[in-house]
């Protein structure tokens, strides 16, 4: 990896354009929002969407990234299963996934979860505390025991998902639903963050707290290592003394004759 962590946010860009609620929160697209709220020194930062060419994650884009950000939400059905699959083999080769908001029914996270990851929902301005669950993770770093949206979606339990390998934050909602509003797994060499906050009529993403949370979470999730799937036939290490014995095709032991 080099030395500054390669980070692609990638955006669906679709309601910044349709709705006019949405152009005047995010005028350059909630991509450009997380980019500029996320920019450091050791981050070099680019974004991709879906109408672009290849949505904007051809081979060399998706190569040369090492952690991605994941937004999208009534386009999930656009987003072609060739993309989906050069994602996932990236994921499970050793590049971080960062899961936002509506992302939790993309094609991707469900390819790597395996599940559902279907949820309640309700959309009224409500107020939403994160608790922070663990606070010695590098994701809760600078995050005091729970911050507090004005505004936001809600998402409720069940969520269907596997059993977190870490979770994070437990999000309760104004109208009394809790929700796992922070989840990290581990899919192959690869690390995973679920965020849950985004919701594109609400100013999330240029909240202190959230933007905190999604920078420590890019370089919890930049990869240490980096390892294509393959399935070598290999010479032993040591030598291995002569056996008296014979299988078959299928594997089956052959009595050796007397």
């Amino acid at each position: 990896m080099s030395q500054k962590i390669n980070v692609t946010i990638w955006n669906e860009f679709r309601h910044e354009k349709e709705k006019e609620a949405v152009k005047k929160i995010y005028p350059e697209g909630m991509h450009s929002a997380i980019a500029k709220g996320i920019a450091a020194d050791d981050l070099n930062i680019r974004t991709a969407t879906l109408d672009e060419p290849e949505h904007g994650l051809t081979e060399e884009v998706v190569e040369n990234t090492d952690v991605m950000l994941w937004w999208g939400h009534c386009h999930h059905k656009d987003v072609a299963d060739e993309v989906v699959k050069r994602v996932q083999r990236r994921v499970l080769e050793g590049m971080g996934l960062i899961v936002l908001h509506s992302g939790h029914y993309s094609k991707i996270f469900k390819a790597l979860t395996g599940t559902t990851c279907s949820l309640k929902w309700r959309e009224v301005a409500e107020k939403e505390r994160l608790w922070n669950v663990a606070p010695a993770h590098p994701i809760t770093q600078g995050i005091g025991e729970y911050f507090e949206l004005p505004n936001e979606e809600m998402y409720g339990e069940p969520f269907g998902i596997p059993e977190p390998d870490e979770l994070i934050f437990i999000g309760w909602f104004e109208g009394g639903e809790v929700f796992r509003s922070g989840a990290a797994f581990r899919r192959g060499n690869g690390k995973i963050f679920y965020f849950q906050p985004g919701h594109e009529t609400y100013p999330v993403y240029y909240n202190e707290n959230v933007l905190r949370v999604i920078g420590n979470a890019v370089r919890w999730a930049a990869p240490l290592v980096r390892i294509k799937d393959a399935a070598p036939n290999v010479e032993p290490l040591e030598k291995i003394s002569p056996k008296n014995v014979s299988f078959g095709k299928a594997g089956v032991l052959q009595t050796p004759e007397l």
